[in-house]
Order: structure tokens, then sequence, then C-alpha cells
């Protein structure tokens, strides 16, 4: 229903902001609060949640963010509350990757995420987010970094654990570099 809306922030609290839109203060519930400044002008990123007790306007600071919240809503068991606590605890790049790497260990850091759901965000998500963090030139980069790691005799679950570290952005034989270099340093 909506898709952004652009205002004035008159309220921070801990869990939502009041955005005023001409005259209007809506009640934003975002990831965290303490990024907006008051009495800036701003746009946020809305998504419209509708319950049959609530209707609750979610908001983010970029598009990635609202994308990856409403992937995460398409998750069997993740609803709004954890969906939102994962947004607000890391980085899309960082959360992305471990997706895409089957990092579950990494997923169940977040509040409200155990193992049984980091497993199903995997499963229901991975090689289907539509973002341009991760892209595919970067998931090439990726592939050919296991195959060579594979290849030197690590097993899949040391690779998975290096690669979640790596700048995929970089040539494919400096990542080797860099995650022997990490596996020697554990």
């Amino acid at each position: 229903m909506y898709s952004y809306m652009k205002g004035t922030v008159t309220e921070i609290e801990p869990e939502k902001i009041t955005l005023e839109v001409a005259g209007v203060g809506y009640h934003v519930v975002v990831p965290n609060p303490f990024t907006f400044q008051e009495d800036s002008f701003t746009k946020v990123y809305i998504h419209h949640h509708v319950r049959e007790d609530a209707h609750t306007l979610y908001g983010f600071s970029t598009i990635k963010e609202k994308r990856l919240f409403e992937q995460l809503l398409d998750v069997k068991g993740i609803g709004p509350k954890s969906a939102l606590a994962v947004v607000a605890a890391a980085d899309v790049a960082e959360i992305v990757r471990a997706i895409e790497m089957s990092d579950t260990k990494y997923l169940n850091r977040f509040p409200g995420i155990g193992p049984k759901a980091s497993q199903q965000i995997v499963l229901d998500l991975k090689g289907r987010l539509q973002t341009d963090v991760f892209t595919i030139k970067g998931r090439k980069k990726v592939e050919e970094l296991e195959d060579a790691l594979r290849a030197l005799g690590y097993k899949k679950k040391e690779i998975d654990r290096v690669v979640t570290e790596l700048d995929t952005s970089k040539e494919t034989a400096v990542l080797i570099k860099e995650a022997l270099r990490i596996i020697a340093n554990r």
C-alpha cells in the first residue's frame, strides 16, 4: 500500500518514531530509532502490516532494509517482531551473505531466532534474495573460492565460516589468500 513517506521526525521513542507528513503524525516502528534525528526532514520506506487487531507501519532508512524485512516475513514462523530484530541487529549485506552461505550460527545470534528458525530462513531464502548486495558476480567468486579451498582439503563447515568474513568484491586470487590467512590464524 505505502512505498515511502517524506516528512519531519517529531518524536523518537525506544521502538518507534513519529513522522509528521502534511500535518499528520504517523507512529512508525523502526529497527533503530536513534539513527533518526528529531526535527529533521527524512524519507522513510514503509511496510504497512495489517492484522486482525492492528494496523502497524514499519519504517526503514533504506529500500534494502525494507526488502529484507519483507522477505523475512515470507519465512514460515517469522513475524514482524523477529524480522525487525534481524534487520536492526546487523548490516543487510552481512545478513544476505549469512543466508547465502547457510550460516545458521550467525542467524541464531539474533533475538527471537533459534536453530529451527535460522534453518527455515536459509531454506526459504537462500538464492531468492532480491538485493544487489550479493551479486551474481560475487556468487561466482565465492563458488571459485569454495572449490579452491575444497581442493586444498578443507571441510565445508570451515569453508562456510571463512567465506562469511570475506569481501566478495575482491578478485578470486585475493580472496583465496585472505581465506587461507583467516584459517591459519584460528
